[in-house]
């Protein structure tokens, strides 16, 4: 690799920068790295549960309202 045996030490502002640069792909390859990153601290892993199970619940509430509505 070309980059083998250099220490590239790059701002947090500057990868925001690059961030639009990124395809939808690349751009949800980081989300994915971030969120497994933030994901190892217990506390935020039980926050994120507990939002996906509030927007579960969410989604399940608003079917069963469009049902309701449409029958």
């Amino acid at each position: 690799m070309l980059t083998e045996g250099y220490n590239f030490a790059v701002s947090a502002s500057e990868i925001i920068k690059e961030l639009p640069k990124l395809s939808e792909a690349e751009r949800r390859a980081v989300r994915e790295g971030l969120l497994e990153i933030a994901n190892q601290d217990s506390d935020v892993s039980l926050c994120n549960q507990a939002a996906l199970a509030g927007a579960l619940m969410l989604d399940r509430m608003e079917d069963e309202d469009a049902r309701r509505q449409s029958g």
